[in-house]
């Protein structure tokens, strides 16, 4: 990503246009403007329009819009792959997986959406039983939606697809690493919404983004990035009390059990650290292996993960935010200066754009490989002695993301005792990939919660009505209450309540 010279009228400085660029090779393969806060106040403002005939369609027609959105995604996976690949550098197979998923969630989530979201009837309970009770979700008008380069699909659809079947506008800032991605998406969807402003795009970088946080008229922020930047945006959203939902990074673990199937779990471990180039918020970072199997583990990690080469052509392609590089560096010298033994690659294998396989066993717990998200292909391997104490460690980060765990016959017990928001059991990052249940995390991690029904509701505005059938016999919010009538009531909660 670079910017131009063209400043801003009346901004000295200030570019006008940013190129995006293909983080293999360094080519420009796009330029994108810079929008500013009267851009992104502008646009806001046609999604508002947008917002209430959306709205107004009802969830029947929201279904098939959606449903024929659906299938020109479908019909464009090559093109919409190859745009992800030359903006992330991933290789193009991961590039049609992460489309395919992002379409799976969006069928679900318009199929769904009438049922999870419709207005539904409440029991009022005996002492408001002339009252007739019921839920509804209404939309909430502009969802301002923050994403990541990562996933550049698949992570912001995740609030994109919920939120339009939900029956909202959507304004869109994508990553300044691949802007073109989120263009290609907002293109996508346009004529099937007669070119109303439904689905927008904002392009830029952080100043963008906050103008999309300040800008009036958006009813929520749904971001996800780096923890230092979600408290700078929840401070932003915090002058006009705009809801955020958070998802932050993680330290995701993996505990793998004496009973566990280690084949399964080594190629488990190798692809949640290694995929992606490590650039993936719920894979694997960290893994606790039992004294009892962890020799026979350790091997067959090496033995697979030995085999993956980086590169353009290679298993996983480059780091695409170049100074995460630097942060793998540091990572990697400290869990081996602080007593680390690497058995797989080492310093050497970090290079300029591409990072080659690193694993480091028996890293001491303090090492800032073992506390802080390394977004890199770098897996720590520690043993232990037990369970319990897999668990005190799994749990001892500020983050609560994913997790996973490999055991034949403790996987839910163990799952249970995790402080995280999604846990996969004898996989790898298999919650990700299920639409009905939701995803989030807690502490550093983020809160709030994409896909399923949480998801869903996360991006309405639940209105409770009670409505009279009958008065009341005894008149209680009203002046007209006696104390005889009060007496009777009183009668009546202690006979219900107080046996």
């Amino acid at each position: 990503m670079t910017a131009t010279d063209t400043p801003l009228p009346g901004v000295s400085g200030t570019p006008t246009t940013f190129e995006s660029l293909d983080p293999r090779t360094g080519d420009v393969v796009g330029t994108h403007p810079v929008h500013d806060a009267d851009a992104v106040t502008a646009a806001v403002a046609r999604a508002e329009d947008a917002a209430q005939w959306w709205a107004a369609l009802g969830f029947a027609e929201r279904r098939r819009r959606l449903g024929e959105w659906r299938k020109a995604l479908v019909r464009r996976i090559d093109d919409l792959a190859r745009i992800v690949t030359e903006e992330t550098g991933k290789p193009i197979d991961d590039a049609r997986l992460e489309l395919v998923l992002a379409i799976d969630h969006l069928d679900w989530a318009a199929k769904h959406a009438e049922r999870v979201l419709g207005r539904r009837m409440v029991l009022p309970g005996v002492l408001m039983s002339n009252q007739a009770a019921s839920v509804t979700y209404l939309p909430i008008g502009v969802v301002g939606v923050i994403g990541p380069w990562n996933y550049p699909v698949f992570t912001p659809m995740g609030s994109i697809a919920y939120a339009l079947a939900a029956g909202n506008a959507v304004v869109f800032k994508p990553s300044e690493l691949t802007p073109g991605v989120g263009v290609a998406l907002a293109d996508s969807l346009a004529e099937i919404v007669d070119g109303r402003a439904l689905f927008q795009v904002v392009t830029g970088f952080g100043e963008t983004g906050a103008a999309l946080c300040r800008a009036p008229g958006i009813g929520k922020i749904s971001f996800t990035g780096s923890t230092a930047t979600a408290k700078r945006v929840m401070a932003t959203c915090a002058e006009r009390l705009t809801p955020v939902l958070i998802e932050c990074g993680g330290k995701d673990p993996m505990i793998v059990d004496a009973d566990a199937d280690l084949r399964a779990a080594a190629d488990a471990a190798v692809w949640g650290g290694m995929s992606n180039a490590g650039q993936t918020c719920v894979g694997v970072e960290r893994v606790y292996v039992l004294d009892a199997v962890a020799d026979e583990f350790i091997a067959k990690v090496v033995g697979t993960a030995r085999t993956l080469r980086s590169g353009s052509t290679g298993d996983y392609g480059p780091m695409t935010l170049p100074a995460q590089v630097e942060v793998v560096r540091r990572h990697v010298e400290d869990a081996l200066g602080r007593g680390g033994r690497a058995v797989v690659g080492g310093p050497e294998s970090v290079q300029q754009q591409f990072i080659e396989p690193v694993v480091i066993v028996d890293v001491p717990e303090d090492s800032t490989a073992v506390t802080e998200e390394t977004f890199g292909p770098l897996l720590v391997v520690n043993r232990v002695p037990d369970v319990a104490e897999a668990v005190r460690r799994a749990n001892a980060t500020g983050y609560g993301l994913g997790a996973t765990v490999f055991s034949k016959n403790s996987g839910e017990e163990i799952a249970a005792q995790l402080r995280c928001g999604m846990v996969a059991i004898n996989g790898v990052i298999s919650f990700a990939g299920v639409p009905s249940l939701p995803f989030g995390g807690v502490g550093d991690s983020g809160f709030g919660r994409i896909h399923g029904a949480d998801g869903l509701r996360e991006f309405t505005r639940p209105q409770a009505v009670a409505r009279q059938r009958f008065p009341l016999p005894i008149p209680v919010t009203s002046f007209r209450r006696t104390s005889r009538g009060m007496k009777a009531l009183l009668g009546v909660v202690r006979l219900r309540h107080g046996r």
